[in-house]
């Protein structure tokens, strides 16, 4: 090479480094990008998770070009020994240069993962947010910003894709939720890469980043690269594409949003959807995967298939119980409360769990109602006991002649399974006194002999 070509080549690259603000005007897209579609982080404190890494360190320095009010977070995994260490002192020392508060702190990883039986994705994913939660309330912070590009919702996009996902799970990674934002979405990893060498910000790699182990790591390093050999622009026409998904998602969202409130009555914590109208749905297996996916379920041919169950047929998932009774699909929370009596003493005025109820004598009656009941108080005896219906149960029922069995009463009143499951019993011993709020029995009852009336009210 000549002397006069390399002073050219020379000249070229100093002016290439030169001009790297101008060539990729990574600062001023940002800035237009926060204005417009993040206007909240121009006026609020928020939290800023950052790892370490070129992307949340890029991001630190672009938020602290703009002026912004941010603190950062760091979460020592305690994974990789010294290396994780360096990785926090080096965001200690970013946070110090920029002249931001710096939150940390440290996990047992392994021992968490291992107590839970979690992946160890899942379980750092856990403890991270737990944790900034936890700084958010703490410092009244609403938001939580977080350093994910284009290349992660590309990723994403394979990931879920793989593992069999509906239109939710092609629309990526949502840029706002109510308590996250993603700024950095629409940049691709190549555009933060040369903004971070053009502004000289230092940062740490993951020695982990470059293992294939990970099926995200596959995606990143065998099939993304081949993709975009093929097309140049395919990281742009995928944005493209995802911003569609988004829109259909949103167009079915409203939909199933309309038919919710058209067939969904929730009526005591008991939400019943007619089963002749989820067939009427065409096709029914993605109407019943929408409408029921937020509530935890997972075995979706199961679901679909108490569509054409017999009465008692059920689907529960972490959170929800789906039952199918007579026309009816029954959806409901699991409850958490394991108690099975409560007592009532002679002295008490008023209970408060599991019903409200309140007690007094009173001269005659006064109101009536399914609500309330009277009896002879010289007939019960204490403590009373409030308990769920169990099988073999019977009582007299007030107005009716001989006893009954409490499961051929609720068949009469056509009461469903879960009102089953939820009826409360009154009771003096191992008698029933009361099927709250439905029937009284007959024994009680208020005579002429009685000397002294007590009033149950259920509020």
């Amino acid at each position: 090479m000549t002397c006069a070509v390399k002073k050219c080549s020379r000249l070229f690259r100093i002016g290439c480094r030169n001009n790297f603000k101008y060539l990729y005007p990574v600062l001023d897209d940002f800035k237009g990008h926060i204005k417009n579609r993040f206007p909240h982080l121009l006026k609020k404190k928020f939290l800023l998770a950052c790892s370490g890494g070129v992307d949340s360190v890029a991001l630190a320095h672009l938020c602290y070009a703009m002026n912004l009010d941010f603190t950062i977070a760091h979460c020592n995994f305690r994974l990789r020994g010294a290396e994780s260490d360096k990785d926090e002192k080096l965001v200690a020392q970013l946070a110090k240069k920029l002249k931001v508060k710096f939150n940390v702190i440290h996990f047992n990883t392994v021992d968490y993962m291992n107590t839970n039986k979690l992946s160890l994705q899942v379980a750092t994913r856990e403890l991270r947010y737990t944790w900034f939660t936890e700084i958010m309330k703490k410092n009244a912070i609403c938001t939580l910003v977080t350093a994910h590009h284009a290349d992660d919702n590309l990723e994403t996009f394979f990931i879920n894709l793989s593992r069999g996902t509906g239109i939710d799970g092609l629309t990526g990674i949502p840029e706002k939720t109510e308590t996250i934002s993603r700024p950095l979405l629409p940049f691709s990893r190549v555009q933060i890469l040369r903004y971070a060498k053009a502004e000289r910000i230092v940062w740490r790699e993951d020695a982990s980043n470059a293992e294939t182990k990970y099926l995200r790591n596959k995606i990143r390093h065998k099939i993304v690269p081949l993709l975009k050999d093929l097309n140049p622009r395919f990281l742009d026409n995928f944005h493209k594409t995802q911003i569609y998904l988004s829109q259909v998602s949103k167009i079915k969202e409203g939909h199933i949003k309309y038919l919710k409130e058209t067939l969904f009555d929730n009526s005591n914590g008991i939400v019943r959807v007619a089963v002749d109208a989820l067939l009427k749905l065409d096709p029914s297996e993605a109407y019943v995967y929408a409408l029921f996916k937020n509530y935890g379920f997972s075995e979706w041919n199961d679901v679909h298939h108490l569509l054409t169950a017999m009465s008692g047929k059920e689907v529960v998932s972490r959170t929800h119980r789906l039952l199918r009774d007579r026309e009816f699909l029954l959806l409901t929370e699991i409850s958490t409360d394991n108690s099975q009596y409560y007592y009532l003493e002679e002295s008490q005025t008023a209970i408060e769990e599991p019903l409200v109820i309140r007690i007094q004598e009173v001269q005659d009656f006064e109101e009536t109602g399914s609500h309330i009941l009277y009896v002879d108080k010289k007939s019960l005896k204490y403590p009373l006991i409030i308990r769920k219906w169990e099988k073999g149960d019977y009582f007299y029922p007030f107005g009716m002649q001989g006893r009954k069995k409490l499961s051929k009463f609720f068949k009469d009143e056509k009461i469903d399974i879960l009102a089953k499951e939820r009826q409360w019993l009154l009771c003096s011993g191992s008698e029933i006194v009361w099927v709250i709020g439905r029937r009284a029995d007959n024994r009680f009852k208020v005579s002429e002999h009685t000397e002294t009336i007590l009033k149950f009210e259920l509020n």
